[in-house]
């Protein structure tokens, strides 16, 4: 049941009409409107009320279905049910002869029913990145709306949402953020709160299913550790042929007293120079 209906509350009170004078009785009616708020589907309970002794035909007028609860010589009490749109109701009597009436609106709200969370992963490693989302399904209005992202009781990020579309839609926040160690030991959770109280109304407020998130260690790049072995084997590989290389060279003149290979070379220069151009 919505907490702006019930049988102990009465909701809205048509305000007096007052009787004033001593010979022809005259009445005043209140310049400012009435605003009633309704949770679609709902019912609400209205007592509408005389100020004159003796008030005839004191009737609410509505298309919706309305039930007489009870009533004296000055008041009655009524049910209206099923209320799923904004509309107004119709309030009439007659004291000393006079009709006298009052127009209330009724404003329809969505509330919040289910608060939707989903993590973009279940299992993920430290340092990657992964995406909260809300979704707050066919609320109106928006505008008050808030939901809010949580990390345990950490506020991780939180949206207040502004406008006022004439029809119910959802509401979606999301949120990316990186994956520590600790975020392991924590629920995740959405809260969706809807501020109606500069409507007349009250705090309506709603939390998602807790849902964990498995952070593990991240794991190492097997390829790039094989292509970092190789290299530095090739690496080793080049140097000791260089160093064998060398080391032949000093035994070669060691034992011979030159370098087969710088003789080589010089033998290719002269060979170059010695032909004709």
């Amino acid at each position: 049941m919505s907490p702006f209906g019930g049988w102990g509350t009465l909701a809205a009170f048509l305000a007096p009409l007052c009787c004033r004078g001593s010979g022809e009785e005259q009445f005043e009616v209140p310049m400012e409107p009435k605003h009633l708020l309704v949770g679609s589907g709902e019912f609400q309970v209205i007592n509408f009320t005389a100020s004159c002794t003796d008030p005839k035909k004191l009737v609410l007028e509505t298309a919706l279905h309305k039930t007489f609860l009870e009533g004296q010589a000055q008041w009655k009490l009524f049910k209206v049910i099923s209320i799923s749109e904004n509309m107004e109701l119709m309030c009439s009597f007659i004291c000393g002869g006079k009709e006298e009436m009052k127009v209330f609106n009724i404003t329809v709200f969505y509330p919040p029913k289910q608060v939707l969370l989903t993590l973009s992963h279940t299992s993920v490693a430290v340092g990657t990145l992964f995406t909260i989302e809300c979704r707050v399904p066919a609320v109106a209005p928006l505008q008050g709306l808030t939901v809010t992202l949580l990390r345990g009781t950490e506020i991780l990020y939180n949206h207040t949402f502004v406008g006022t579309p004439p029809f119910p839609q959802d509401a979606v926040v999301t949120h990316n953020t990186t994956a520590h160690r600790e975020d392991g030991h924590h629920n995740f959770s959405c809260e969706a709160q809807m501020d109606l109280r500069s409507r007349g109304g009250g705090l309506v407020h709603r939390v998602s299913d807790p849902q964990r998130l498995e952070v593990k260690e991240p794991e190492p790049n097997y390829q790039m550790v094989i292509m970092a072995i190789v290299i530095v084997l090739l690496l080793l590989f080049v140097t000791f042929v260089f160093l064998c290389f060398v080391f032949s060279e000093k035994w070669r003149r060691g034992r011979t007293g030159h370098y087969p290979v710088q003789a080589a070379w010089n033998r290719l220069r002269r060979s170059h120079r010695a032909q004709p151009l």
